[in-house]
């Protein structure tokens, strides 16, 4: 056998029947997607080329969005609504008495056991703003931009453990694999910056979200459109440095003859993946000289440190809120903030109502007024959307796992009502959307599932979330699954 023949070979074995199914059912869905007015290129059938030509070039959405940026303010462990923005007078007349068994019949709890007692508001409210919003007196600085924003009284959802709800929250499904909804923008939209990620997470507190990187990744969409973590202490970006003694030119050249291998072996295999990797080493060398001075927060005059609270050099939570600003001014076009530590359990200090969730409070409440403030003095809350939330609330009732003469106070996971809340972006200013009963123990009106909110922030990105799909193992998927309405309440 002839060089050639091996070639031919070994050619015939790249394209398995497998390859081939993929190959024809990428054709169709090429289609399909044309149809949706969304590039083929997801599909294998975009030309090799720089970053901009590729897989994360800007695209229009399917109709003018509100907002071409979002913020997601993510309190890792799901805080309480009843200390921060649901408040409840009933609740604080009936603390200490013993719960009704019409409460607990039926219901699944992580921890309670037997007959707890109600817990009345460990907070202080009152009313901010023209809108009157209610807001507990741990978070005195939102107070001061209430009727910023439009609030979420009646969340609700399917999980009430943290991964399997974190996963829910993100990419429209309680088990991994799914892409995250980071991963979605930035599918449908691409970048506006060839030089930063389209997709950043920033990561504060103890310890990361408890469903790990999944939360961020990009299931089984191609990996450049899973989120780049990036760290306010040390190199922004792990690796991101050239190693000692080997100068610009000698990286780039190794990056271009590393591309030339992959091109070769795309145009063999049309494997999307290939695709990717070209565009990221590409980005990894962009990055080297954008993302330094994007994520020098030192940069920044004294008055906005002293606003924002920041401590440069340190991991926190007011220099994750600084760069956010920060990406999104430089066209990053989604920015996930996890901050860790709100799973207020009473089962000790820093998981107490009464001891560490003040703290956290603390940790987050100035930065994140002073990102709204930013924003808005620099004209980009308008085409930016801020969501925060946690992936569940909380019981009104006391978690009594740890016992009766527990001194730490706290409550257990409540997957059917919980606060989240949204500022900028296209949402209406000083609203409040949904209601809870009495206790704070069910929705009355205005329910919103997780899908819900979902659909509603790819709305105000420009997507019909049923139309913004992909096609994977037979069927097209999206975000939102079966499910999800947009919540046009809300909407300015």
């Amino acid at each position: 056998m002839n060089v050639y023949d091996e070639a031919k070979l070994k050619l015939a074995h790249l394209h398995t029947r497998r390859h081939f199914l993929k190959s024809f059912s990428a054709g169709l869905g090429g289609a399909a997607l044309a149809s949706l007015g969304l590039p083929s290129y997801a599909l294998g059938a975009n030309p090799l080329g720089s970053l901009l030509g590729g897989p994360l070039s800007p695209r229009p959405p399917h109709f003018a969005p509100a907002a071409k940026h979002v913020i997601f303010l993510h309190m890792a462990g799901a805080p309480s609504q009843l200390e921060l923005f649901d408040y409840k007078p009933i609740l604080a007349k009936l603390d200490g008495q013993v719960t009704p068994p019409s409460l607990l019949e039926g219901r699944k709890f992580a921890f309670i056991q037997g007959a707890p007692k109600m817990l009345g508001p460990q907070a202080t409210f009152k009313q901010h703003g023209q809108s009157g919003a209610w807001i507990s007196d741990h978070l005195p600085y939102l107070g001061t931009v209430a009727d910023e924003i439009s609030f979420l009284k009646a969340m609700h959802t399917d999980e009430f453990n943290h991964a399997p709800a974190q996963l829910l929250m993100y990419t429209g499904n309680p088990r991994l694999g799914r892409p995250s909804l980071g991963s979605w923008a930035v599918y449908g939209l691409g970048t506006e910056n060839e030089n930063l990620p389209g997709f950043v997470v920033l990561l504060s507190g103890a310890a990361g979200p408890d469903a790990g990187s999944s939360v961020y990744g990009s299931g089984f969409l191609p990996t450049v459109f899973q989120g780049i973590q990036c760290r306010s202490q040390g190199d922004p970006v792990l690796f991101l440095s050239d190693p000692d003694g080997v100068p610009r030119d000698m990286r780039k050249a190794s990056i271009d003859a590393i591309t030339k291998i992959n091109r070769q072996q795309y145009e063999e295999t049309q494997d999307l993946e290939i695709l990717t990797r070209i565009a990221q080493y590409e980005l990894a060398f962009r990055m080297q000289m954008s993302v330094p001075e994007a994520m020098d927060i030192t940069s920044e005059p004294a008055y906005i440190q002293e606003e924002y609270g920041t401590a440069p050099g340190e991991i926190s939570f007011a220099n994750n809120c600084l760069l956010a600003r920060r990406l999104v001014e430089r066209g990053v076009r989604f920015v996930q903030l996890f901050h860790w530590g709100w799973d207020a359990h009473g089962a000790g200090k820093e998981e107490a109502l009464n001891y560490g969730f003040k703290d956290r409070c603390k940790e987050t409440d100035q930065a994140i007024t002073a990102l709204i403030v930013d924003l808005k003095r620099r004209g980009l809350l308008e085409d930016t959307l801020i969501v925060w939330g946690g992936e569940f609330g909380r019981t009104p009732m006391l978690e009594n796992r740890s016992g009766q003469d527990n001194p730490f106070v706290g409550r257990d996971h409540h997957s059917d009502a919980f606060t989240m809340w949204m500022a900028g972006g296209g949402v209406k200013r000083g609203f409040s959307y949904g209601e809870t009963d009495e206790i704070g123990y069910e929705p009355v009106s205005g329910r919103v599932h997780v899908h819900d909110l979902q659909a509603t922030i790819l709305h105000q990105l420009g997507f019909d979330h049923t139309r913004l799909t992909f096609p994977y193992q037979g069927r097209d998927f999206r975000l939102t699954d079966v499910g999800g309405r947009v919540v046009r309440e809300i909407l300015a």
